[in-house]
């Protein structure tokens, strides 16, 4: 079964709306560049190059885009302005696929040995990390899937407690022992609960110290570890979330945490409040980590799993 099923209207409105002021920013700029110009030429690059660095798509994928575009305006001889955003929009779909970007058909991965799928998710304190533990639980919930969350973010009596209401909110058990807890300890216990209750899926939460990226490094190895012996392989799956209306700084945040553990899997966060959803472009390219689920609202559904195409389509206002 794909997670949170297939790619509806409601969806595609949710997302038209979430991206709105991204589109907005994003197109305006895209207009007053092609305004009154004939040809595409080395001014309307140059133009173009600010307006994509301008809407946090970033530097280094920015010049990949323009450099592609500047091949096929060499290639066609003559490119009228106007299918300047044709173009645009075919080069960052085509950036997004390369990069396998997962899109809505994700399914939940079955093991062979019946052991539960587990998540480590990671990233810094304020990015939305526990509620989009939350909003996954309830979309596997919803899937009939049965979940088990870890409270290992032990740093912050706050973050505990905020893991507790969502579980009570989702209505599945969780797995705590409080403030100042041994993280590797919770997740281990999460682990021998999930497996005793037959989870499918197990989601732990973990601190996010980015001021102590040898201590971050140590913790996220250990917890690590010790989740290997009770499920081999485990995690299976180590998210990390970025806030999407931070720009450049979830590029910085992206890269730290990539040093100190393996990321394989991406949620941008918190993009219906912000016109720099360009980073989800930016993100995608240079990290070469699949983007796998986006924040488009403050709701219970509100995350969904990232469709690229139809994520091009809302940039671009289709």
């Amino acid at each position: 079964m794909a997670l949170f099923g297939l790619f509806n209207k409601e969806k595609k409105k949710k997302l038209d709306e979430g991206l709105e002021k991204t589109k907005e920013s994003f197109l305006s700029k895209l207009t007053r560049t092609v305004v009154g110009k004939s040809k595409v030429d080395a001014d309307v690059l140059d133009e173009l190059e600010e307006v994509l660095i301008s809407s946090d798509v970033g530097v280094q994928t920015t010049i990949k885009i323009i450099d592609r575009i500047e091949e096929r305006v060499a290639r066609d001889k003559y490119i009228n302005a106007q299918e300047l955003q044709r173009i645009l929009r075919e080069e960052i779909a085509a950036l997004l696929e390369e990069n396998n970007t997962a899109d809505t058909e994700y399914h939940l991965p079955s093991h062979s040995d019946g052991s539960p799928h587990v998540i480590m998710v990671v990233g810094v304190n304020g990015v939305g990390k526990t509620t989009t533990i939350g909003k996954l639980a309830n979309q596997f919930k919803l899937m009939d899937k049965k979940v088990v969350l870890g409270a290992a973010d032990t740093f912050r009596a706050a973050a505990v407690d905020q893991l507790i209401i969502w579980s009570e909110r989702v209505g599945v058990p969780i797995v705590e022992q409080g403030m100042n807890a041994d993280p590797a300890s919770v997740a281990f216990e999460t682990l021998q609960v999930a497996k005793s209750q037959q989870a499918d899926v197990v989601i732990i939460d973990t601190a996010g110290r980015l001021h102590n990226k040898i201590n971050l490094m140590n913790e996220l190895s250990k917890i690590k570890r010790v989740m290997d012996k009770v499920v081999p392989g485990a995690p299976h799956e180590i998210l990390l979330v970025l806030d999407g209306s931070t720009g450049q700084n979830a590029f910085e945040q992206a890269k730290q945490f990539s040093l100190a553990t393996n990321i394989n899997a991406l949620a941008i966060t918190k993009l219906d409040g912000t016109a720099k959803g360009g980073v989800v472009i930016g993100i995608s390219d240079q990290m070469k980590i699949p983007v796998k689920y986006i924040g488009v609202g403050e709701g219970i559904d509100d995350l969904q799993p990232f469709n690229k195409k139809e994520f091009v389509k809302s940039l671009f206002g289709e």
